[in-house]
Protein backbone atom coordinates (compact mmCIF):
# COMPACT_ATOMS: atom_id res chain seq x y z
CA UNK A 1 0.00 0.00 0.00
CA UNK A 2 0.75 3.88 -0.47
CA UNK A 3 3.16 5.49 2.13
CA UNK A 4 0.52 7.38 3.92
CA UNK A 5 1.00 10.99 4.99
CA UNK A 6 1.24 11.72 8.11
CA UNK A 7 -1.97 14.50 7.61
CA UNK A 8 -4.54 12.08 5.73
CA UNK A 9 -3.74 8.89 8.24
CA UNK A 10 -4.52 8.86 11.74
CA UNK A 11 -2.60 6.93 14.65
CA UNK A 12 -5.26 4.85 15.13
CA UNK A 13 -5.04 3.76 11.22
CA UNK A 14 -1.73 3.67 11.33
CA UNK A 15 -1.46 0.91 14.28
CA UNK A 16 -3.32 -1.14 12.47
CA UNK A 17 -0.63 -1.18 9.22
CA UNK A 18 2.23 -3.44 9.70
CA UNK A 19 5.65 -1.49 10.87
CA UNK A 20 6.54 -0.82 7.06
CA UNK A 21 3.47 0.10 6.05
CA UNK A 22 3.21 3.37 8.75
CA UNK A 23 4.59 6.77 7.90
CA UNK A 24 8.13 7.80 7.66
CA UNK A 25 9.35 11.35 7.04
CA UNK A 26 9.51 11.90 4.32
CA UNK A 27 5.61 11.36 4.26
CA UNK A 28 4.19 8.94 1.19
CA UNK A 29 6.43 8.83 -1.72
CA UNK A 30 8.47 5.84 -2.96
CA UNK A 31 6.82 3.25 -5.28
CA UNK A 32 8.58 0.45 -2.98
CA UNK A 33 6.68 1.69 -0.48
CA UNK A 34 3.69 1.32 -2.88
CA UNK A 35 4.88 -2.19 -3.43
CA UNK A 36 5.81 -3.48 0.06
CA UNK A 37 2.73 -2.47 1.13
CA UNK A 38 -0.25 -3.26 -0.90
CA UNK A 39 -3.12 -4.76 0.80
CA UNK A 40 -1.65 -4.29 4.00
CA UNK A 41 -4.45 -2.91 6.36
CA UNK A 42 -5.44 -6.45 7.34
CA UNK A 43 -8.49 -7.30 7.19
CA UNK A 44 -7.35 -10.02 5.26
CA UNK A 45 -8.30 -11.06 1.90
CA UNK A 46 -10.84 -13.52 0.14
CA UNK A 47 -10.11 -17.31 1.50
CA UNK A 48 -12.19 -18.87 -0.63
CA UNK A 49 -10.57 -20.86 -3.81
CA UNK A 50 -12.25 -21.27 -6.69
CA UNK A 51 -11.77 -25.01 -7.31
CA UNK A 52 -11.83 -24.72 -11.22
CA UNK A 53 -8.73 -22.04 -11.37
CA UNK A 54 -5.21 -23.22 -11.59
CA UNK A 55 -3.57 -22.46 -8.30
CA UNK A 56 0.13 -20.44 -8.23
CA UNK A 57 1.69 -20.43 -5.27
CA UNK A 58 4.06 -17.55 -3.26
CA UNK A 59 5.78 -18.52 -0.47
CA UNK A 60 7.91 -16.20 1.26
CA UNK A 61 10.20 -16.86 3.83
CA UNK A 62 13.24 -14.49 5.49
CA UNK A 63 15.68 -15.71 2.60
CA UNK A 64 13.41 -16.29 -0.35
CA UNK A 65 10.44 -16.15 -2.24
CA UNK A 66 9.48 -18.65 -4.38
CA UNK A 67 6.42 -19.24 -7.17
CA UNK A 68 5.01 -22.37 -8.32
CA UNK A 69 2.39 -24.12 -9.59
CA UNK A 70 0.66 -23.14 -12.23
CA UNK A 71 2.95 -20.74 -14.06
CA UNK A 72 0.24 -20.65 -17.33
CA UNK A 73 -1.14 -17.34 -19.24
CA UNK A 74 -5.43 -17.16 -17.89
CA UNK A 75 -7.12 -16.82 -14.86
CA UNK A 76 -5.77 -18.17 -11.82
CA UNK A 77 -5.89 -18.48 -7.98
CA UNK A 78 -2.97 -16.64 -6.16
CA UNK A 79 -2.36 -18.30 -2.73
CA UNK A 80 0.35 -16.64 -0.68
CA UNK A 81 1.65 -17.79 2.21
CA UNK A 82 4.76 -16.96 4.70
CA UNK A 83 7.04 -18.88 7.45
CA UNK A 84 8.87 -17.56 10.00
CA UNK A 85 7.87 -14.03 9.33
CA UNK A 86 4.74 -12.11 11.23
CA UNK A 87 3.99 -10.55 8.16
CA UNK A 88 4.93 -10.02 4.44
CA UNK A 89 4.02 -8.47 0.91
CA UNK A 90 3.67 -10.41 -2.11
CA UNK A 91 3.85 -8.58 -5.46
CA UNK A 92 3.94 -9.77 -9.00
CA UNK A 93 5.48 -7.43 -11.58
CA UNK A 94 4.51 -8.00 -14.96
CA UNK A 95 7.81 -6.79 -17.12
CA UNK A 96 7.72 -4.78 -20.40
CA UNK A 97 9.21 -6.51 -23.57
CA UNK A 98 12.97 -6.04 -23.28
CA UNK A 99 13.60 -4.75 -19.74
CA UNK A 100 16.05 -6.68 -17.17
CA UNK A 101 15.01 -7.63 -13.28
CA UNK A 102 17.83 -6.22 -12.53
CA UNK A 103 17.03 -2.53 -14.21
CA UNK A 104 13.68 -2.77 -11.96
CA UNK A 105 16.18 -3.73 -9.20
CA UNK A 106 18.30 -0.72 -9.81
CA UNK A 107 14.76 2.03 -10.43
CA UNK A 108 13.52 0.56 -6.80
CA UNK A 109 16.64 1.82 -5.39
CA UNK A 110 16.49 5.22 -7.35
CA UNK A 111 14.60 9.08 -6.28
CA UNK A 112 12.77 8.43 -9.83
CA UNK A 113 10.83 5.26 -7.52
CA UNK A 114 9.35 8.30 -5.60
CA UNK A 115 6.64 8.58 -8.01
CA UNK A 116 5.03 5.38 -7.96
CA UNK A 117 3.66 5.88 -11.68
CA UNK A 118 7.33 5.77 -12.97
CA UNK A 119 6.79 2.00 -12.81
CA UNK A 120 5.74 2.02 -16.40
CA UNK A 121 8.14 2.08 -17.55
CA UNK A 122 9.23 -1.41 -16.97
CA UNK A 123 6.12 -3.40 -16.03
CA UNK A 124 3.12 -2.88 -14.28
CA UNK A 125 1.69 -4.28 -10.88
CA UNK A 126 -0.59 -7.19 -11.58
CA UNK A 127 -0.96 -8.43 -8.17
CA UNK A 128 -0.23 -6.93 -4.53
CA UNK A 129 -1.60 -8.68 -1.89
CA UNK A 130 -0.50 -8.69 2.27
CA UNK A 131 0.40 -12.36 4.05
CA UNK A 132 0.22 -12.05 7.65
CA UNK A 133 1.40 -15.69 9.66
CA UNK A 134 -2.25 -16.54 11.20
CA UNK A 135 -4.19 -16.27 7.61
CA UNK A 136 -3.29 -16.86 4.28
CA UNK A 137 -3.62 -14.68 0.98
CA UNK A 138 -5.74 -16.27 -1.91
CA UNK A 139 -7.04 -14.05 -4.49
CA UNK A 140 -8.17 -14.58 -8.09
CA UNK A 141 -6.11 -12.36 -10.96
CA UNK A 142 -5.48 -12.96 -14.79
CA UNK A 143 -1.82 -13.44 -15.85
CA UNK A 144 -0.80 -12.52 -19.46
CA UNK A 145 2.01 -14.41 -21.17
CA UNK A 146 5.28 -12.32 -19.94
CA UNK A 147 8.34 -12.37 -17.78
CA UNK A 148 7.35 -11.69 -14.07
CA UNK A 149 8.72 -10.50 -11.21
CA UNK A 150 8.22 -11.40 -7.65
CA UNK A 151 8.40 -9.28 -4.53
CA UNK A 152 8.25 -10.18 -1.53
CA UNK A 153 9.59 -7.86 1.99
CA UNK A 154 8.99 -6.35 5.44
CA UNK A 155 10.18 -3.99 7.32
CA UNK A 156 11.05 -0.83 5.64
CA UNK A 157 12.92 -0.29 2.51
CA UNK A 158 13.51 -1.71 -0.76
CA UNK A 159 12.15 -5.51 -1.26
CA UNK A 160 15.11 -7.81 -0.58
CA UNK A 161 13.37 -10.78 -1.49
CA UNK A 162 12.65 -11.43 -5.46
CA UNK A 163 12.29 -13.84 -7.86
CA UNK A 164 11.94 -14.25 -11.76
CA UNK A 165 9.80 -16.61 -13.93
CA UNK A 166 8.39 -16.45 -16.96
CA UNK A 167 4.31 -17.74 -17.83
CA UNK A 168 4.03 -19.05 -21.59
CA UNK A 169 0.46 -18.60 -23.71
CA UNK A 170 -1.86 -21.58 -23.17
CA UNK A 171 -3.53 -22.80 -25.73
CA UNK A 172 -6.91 -23.42 -23.13
CA UNK A 173 -6.90 -20.42 -20.28
CA UNK A 174 -8.93 -20.57 -17.57
CA UNK A 175 -11.79 -18.15 -17.33
CA UNK A 176 -12.36 -15.94 -14.46
CA UNK A 177 -15.47 -16.24 -12.35
CA UNK A 178 -17.74 -14.14 -13.71
CA UNK A 179 -17.89 -11.28 -10.00
CA UNK A 180 -21.12 -10.85 -8.68
CA UNK A 181 -20.18 -7.42 -8.03
CA UNK A 182 -17.22 -4.88 -9.71
CA UNK A 183 -16.10 -1.89 -8.23
CA UNK A 184 -13.28 0.48 -10.24
CA UNK A 185 -10.92 3.04 -9.64
CA UNK A 186 -10.88 5.72 -11.55
CA UNK A 187 -8.85 9.48 -11.81
CA UNK A 188 -10.12 9.94 -9.47
CA UNK A 189 -13.06 8.20 -7.73
CA UNK A 190 -14.77 4.84 -7.35
CA UNK A 191 -17.47 3.08 -9.58
CA UNK A 192 -20.01 0.74 -8.66
CA UNK A 193 -21.42 -0.75 -5.85
CA UNK A 194 -21.94 1.05 -2.54
CA UNK A 195 -23.65 -1.73 -0.89
CA UNK A 196 -21.20 -5.26 -0.46
CA UNK A 197 -22.15 -8.55 1.29
CA UNK A 198 -20.43 -10.97 3.06
CA UNK A 199 -18.97 -13.78 0.89
CA UNK A 200 -19.66 -12.15 -2.26
CA UNK A 201 -16.68 -12.45 -5.34
CA UNK A 202 -16.04 -9.08 -5.97
CA UNK A 203 -13.99 -8.03 -8.63
CA UNK A 204 -11.49 -4.45 -7.84
CA UNK A 205 -10.67 -3.27 -10.72
CA UNK A 206 -7.88 -0.29 -11.65
CA UNK A 207 -9.67 1.63 -14.75
CA UNK A 208 -7.50 4.59 -13.93
CA UNK A 209 -4.35 5.91 -15.87
CA UNK A 210 -2.62 6.20 -12.52
CA UNK A 211 -1.47 3.79 -9.98
CA UNK A 212 -4.55 3.30 -7.27
CA UNK A 213 -5.19 1.19 -4.76
CA UNK A 214 -8.80 0.74 -2.73
CA UNK A 215 -9.16 0.47 0.88
CA UNK A 216 -11.67 1.07 3.20
CA UNK A 217 -11.88 2.38 6.68
CA UNK A 218 -14.17 1.30 9.20
CA UNK A 219 -16.56 3.71 11.37
CA UNK A 220 -19.03 3.02 14.42
CA UNK A 221 -22.10 3.92 12.07
CA UNK A 222 -23.26 5.71 8.85
CA UNK A 223 -23.05 8.86 10.78
CA UNK A 224 -19.36 8.21 11.76
CA UNK A 225 -18.74 7.98 8.32
CA UNK A 226 -19.85 10.97 6.80
CA UNK A 227 -17.59 12.72 9.67
CA UNK A 228 -14.81 10.94 8.75
CA UNK A 229 -15.01 11.26 4.56
CA UNK A 230 -14.80 15.12 5.53
CA UNK A 231 -11.91 14.89 8.06
CA UNK A 232 -10.33 12.99 5.25
CA UNK A 233 -10.87 15.73 2.44
CA UNK A 234 -9.99 18.12 5.13
CA UNK A 235 -6.63 16.32 6.53
CA UNK A 236 -7.85 16.77 9.80
CA UNK A 237 -6.07 13.82 11.70
CA UNK A 238 -7.26 14.89 15.56
CA UNK A 239 -11.00 13.73 13.94
CA UNK A 240 -9.68 11.04 12.19
CA UNK A 241 -7.94 9.34 15.42
CA UNK A 242 -11.87 9.68 16.57
CA UNK A 243 -14.17 8.18 13.78
CA UNK A 244 -11.78 5.06 12.90
CA UNK A 245 -13.30 2.15 14.53
CA UNK A 246 -11.19 -1.44 13.94
CA UNK A 247 -9.04 -2.83 11.31
CA UNK A 248 -10.11 -1.18 7.62
CA UNK A 249 -10.48 -3.73 4.97
CA UNK A 250 -7.55 -4.48 2.32
CA UNK A 251 -9.39 -5.14 -1.18
CA UNK A 252 -6.03 -4.68 -3.21
CA UNK A 253 -2.84 -2.73 -2.64
CA UNK A 254 -1.58 -0.37 -5.79
CA UNK A 255 -2.22 -1.95 -8.98
CA UNK A 256 -1.36 -0.61 -12.32
CA UNK A 257 -3.75 0.66 -14.92
CA UNK A 258 -6.26 -2.47 -16.30
CA UNK A 259 -4.95 -4.92 -13.84
CA UNK A 260 -7.47 -6.64 -11.30
CA UNK A 261 -8.37 -8.67 -8.61
CA UNK A 262 -11.22 -11.00 -7.13
CA UNK A 263 -11.67 -11.89 -3.82
CA UNK A 264 -14.47 -13.06 -1.23
CA UNK A 265 -15.48 -10.24 0.89
CA UNK A 266 -14.93 -11.18 4.69
CA UNK A 267 -14.70 -8.16 6.34
CA UNK A 268 -16.23 -7.07 9.52
CA UNK A 269 -20.36 -6.07 8.41
CA UNK A 270 -20.49 -2.20 8.79
CA UNK A 271 -20.10 1.40 7.43
CA UNK A 272 -17.06 2.16 5.93
CA UNK A 273 -15.15 4.81 4.00
CA UNK A 274 -13.57 3.27 0.71
CA UNK A 275 -10.37 5.20 0.01
CA UNK A 276 -6.84 5.95 -2.23
CA UNK A 277 -4.52 7.08 -0.19
CA UNK A 278 -1.71 7.63 -2.72
CA UNK A 279 0.10 10.79 -4.37
CA UNK A 280 -0.92 11.87 -7.91
CA UNK A 281 2.38 12.47 -10.51
CA UNK A 282 2.10 16.00 -9.13
CA UNK A 283 2.43 14.96 -5.25
CA UNK A 284 -1.29 15.87 -4.57
CA UNK A 285 -2.93 13.30 -2.45
CA UNK A 286 -6.18 10.53 -3.59
CA UNK A 287 -8.22 11.66 -0.84
CA UNK A 288 -7.58 15.15 -1.68
CA UNK A 289 -9.12 14.82 -5.48
CA UNK A 290 -11.98 12.66 -5.09
CA UNK A 291 -11.20 9.32 -4.12
CA UNK A 292 -13.18 8.13 -1.04
CA UNK A 293 -16.67 7.87 -0.55
CA UNK A 294 -19.03 5.37 1.91
CA UNK A 295 -20.05 1.85 1.41
CA UNK A 296 -21.43 -0.73 3.61
CA UNK A 297 -20.66 -4.06 3.97
CA UNK A 298 -24.29 -6.48 4.97
CA UNK A 299 -24.13 -10.02 6.10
Amino acid sequence: MASLSPRSTSPEMRSALPSRCRPRVPPRGALLASLLCGGALLAPAGQVRAATLPLLSINVNPSSITVAGALQSGAVNVVSTITGLPEASSILLQLNPGVSAEEVYAFLGSSAANDPNNIERYGAIVFDAEVSASARSEIQTQLLPGTYLALAGAGAGPPRLHASFTVPATAAPAVMPTPQATIRTIDFGFRGPSVLHHGELVRFQNDGFLVHMDIAARTRSRSSAGRLLGALRAGTEQQIDKLVSGPPAAFTGPLSQGAYQQETITATPGWYVQVSLMNTQDGRDDAFLGMERIIRILK
